[in-house]
């Protein structure tokens, strides 16, 4: 899979799918939402309907083939049930999968690092961050939670919550495009 995608399912936190989009866009990361489902509309988990860019049967059609690299990436925003229906789209977690081993990143919020990066088969030594309270399956799998507001470790990245949305965002984009890249957009936020 080439290219960098925000995944999109019922049940998502609004904030952090687009916040994270945001932050990612102001720092001329071309990132593109893809709704799991074959509509591209999505209903987040506080009932905010949005467009997704593409459907999921339009991202498989067009997802680049071949090897991932390092800078490409897929991102899971949490919320309940959103994380949940991720991990639930079998042929999305088996691309999610096939796309860590060839070395391609990961980026995940909330309840996804602990639901949805949680089924990779070991995350022994990581250093990881979730939603307090979702860090067992983590600890679990061998990762080390801090509980930091993001935390990047390799090709793995993850954020704490819907509050921190920013921290998560900003650490996407140094992984992405590099310190000065981050650094201007942090105070375009004004952060």
């Amino acid at each position: 899979m080439k290219g960098i995608y925000l995944f999109l399912a019922n049940g998502f936190e609004e904030t952090e799918a687009l916040g994270t989009a945001d932050v990612l866009k102001r720092g001329g990361v071309p990132v593109k939402t893809v709704s799991i489902y074959n509509d591209r509309f999505v209903t987040s988990a506080h009932n905010a309907t949005v467009a997704a860019d593409m459907t999921f049967g339009e991202f498989t059609a067009c997802a680049g083939t071949g090897k991932a690299s390092a800078k490409d990436m897929m991102i899971f925003p949490g919320g309940m049930p959103g994380s949940v229906n991720l991990a639930e789209k079998k042929e999305l977690m088996d691309l999610m999968l096939a796309h860590h081993a060839e070395g391609g990143a990961l980026a995940a919020i909330c309840a996804a690092p602990s639901v949805v990066l949680g089924l990779l088969p070991d995350l022994s030594g990581k250093k990881m961050t979730c939603y307090d309270g979702f860090e067992g399956p983590l600890k679990e799998k061998g990762a080390e939670y801090t509980g930091n507001s993001a935390e990047t470790d390799g090709n793995i990245i993850t954020g704490r919550g819907p509050g921190l949305v920013f921290e998560f965002g900003l650490a996407v984009l140094e992984y992405l495009k590099g310190k000065d890249a981050t650094d201007e957009v942090r105070k375009g936020l004004l952060l």
